[in-house]
């Protein structure tokens, strides 16, 4: 897909958006209402004999859980709903191994499926917990948020997180399928669903100039969850996710791009012990200290800057950012991007077109983040 790729709006239908990897070749289905026949969607996908695992937070458990339940009710299947803590700091070991222990008590076996229903915490774990599982058991990813539907649902990616940063434990494992229903975003609270949309924002700028440009000119309808605006802008950023795990599965490089925004974003969760920001949030914050790093390094022009700048800031609001600028870069040191003692920045170079660069002095680094700060302010 190009920088100057068209959008086309879709009417409501099932969209499949394939998804090609060494590992194992799947579906990204877009459609609304789609959790309401997730059994039927999944029929060639999980055989009969498969026993049904469900991995979920309490909070999605309550809008969604029962629908996704009688779905597989329909079709003559049960599922065991198990559930985790929620937020962020469920992100561990600890929980892992809970988990785990949780599937032996209820009978789980090599033909089982883990289901996971909720957001990226949900995902991340219950993709690492599938992965590892009796040395593997499949896995299917339906994303009840904003954020887990435009990327992190997508390309296998597992983890969990350690105090001295974000997902420095996990796997590279594919899901069986994708199933991303933009109804569920309706119970979704404001603040995740914001968080998600700085997500969005990301494929705008690094590949697809045609989402930004749907997200400068669509603010308010978007902030509405205007829902034919709202599956236009999922299925064209699940296309670019799928396009570029496509050509690099394990983020070798062209994935890299990615991470555009992540880098200081990450540091910023890991600073606050990820109680402040929401991962899209950090993003959001770590959009803008790129984009500065990047006029300073003199790859971003003051136009494209100013654009990016502006979009992120136009979805606020964001947190303060109340950090150590020194302590953001002493991080980056520790983050799994970062070879041989070297961060690695995705830098915008133009709407729709990036780079990555291993030459940021932490001059630049501690600079950006003290203007993010200033921001943060006004």
């Amino acid at each position: 897909m190009s920088a100057t790729a068209t959008l086309i709006h879709y009417t409501k239908s099932l969209t499949r958006i394939p998804v090609h990897t060494p590992s194992r070749s799947y579906e990204v289905l877009v459609e609304r209402g789609l959790l309401r026949s997730a059994a039927a969607a999944l029929s060639d996908t999980v055989p009969l004999e498969w026993r049904v695992f469900v991995v979920t937070q309490a909070p999605v458990r309550k809008h969604w859980g029962n629908i996704l339940r009688k779905s597989f009710s329909k079709a003559g299947r049960k599922v065991e709903i198990i559930q985790m803590p929620d937020g962020e700091r469920s992100k561990t070991l600890s929980q892992l191994e809970k988990l785990a222990s949780k599937l032996v008590s209820c009978g789980a076996d090599r033909r089982s499926v883990i289901l996971a229903l909720g957001g990226g915490v949900v995902g991340d774990v219950a993709g690492f917990l599938a992965s590892v599982f009796m040395r593997g058991i499949p896995v299917v990813q339906v994303p009840t948020t904003l954020l887990a539907q435009v990327d992190s649902a997508i390309g296998g990616k597992t983890g969990v997180n350690l105090k001295s940063g974000k997902n420095l434990l996990g796997t590279f494992y594919q899901p069986l399928a994708v199933l991303a229903d933009p109804d569920v975003l309706a119970t979704l609270p404001e603040r995740e669903y914001r968080s998600g949309l700085f997500e969005a924002m990301k494929y705008g700028v690094i590949r697809n100039r045609a989402i930004f440009e749907l997200m400068e000119t669509n603010r308010d309808a978007l902030l509405s969850r205007d829902g034919a605006l709202l599956e236009t802008l999922i299925t064209e950023c699940i296309r670019v996710k799928a396009e570029v795990v496509s050509a690099d599965e394990r983020e070798s490089g062209k994935r890299r791009i990615l991470n555009f925004g992540h880098t200081i974003g990450h540091a910023l969760e890991a600073e606050t012990d990820y109680q402040q920001f929401l991962h899209g949030e950090a993003v959001g914050w770590g959009m803008i200290a790129a984009t500065l790093v990047g006029t300073e390094m003199q790859v971003t022009d003051s136009l494209t800057a100013q654009r990016i700048i502006g979009l992120v800031r136009a979805y606020a609001p964001l947190p303060r950012v109340e950090v150590n600028s020194e302590g953001i870069a002493k991080r980056l040191l520790s983050d799994k991007k970062t070879v041989g003692g070297v961060p690695h920045f995705v830098l915008p170079t133009e709407i729709g077109k990036v780079e990555v660069v291993n030459t940021v002095p932490e001059r630049a680094v501690i600079h950006a983040v003290e203007e993010i700060k200033k921001l943060s302010e006004a």
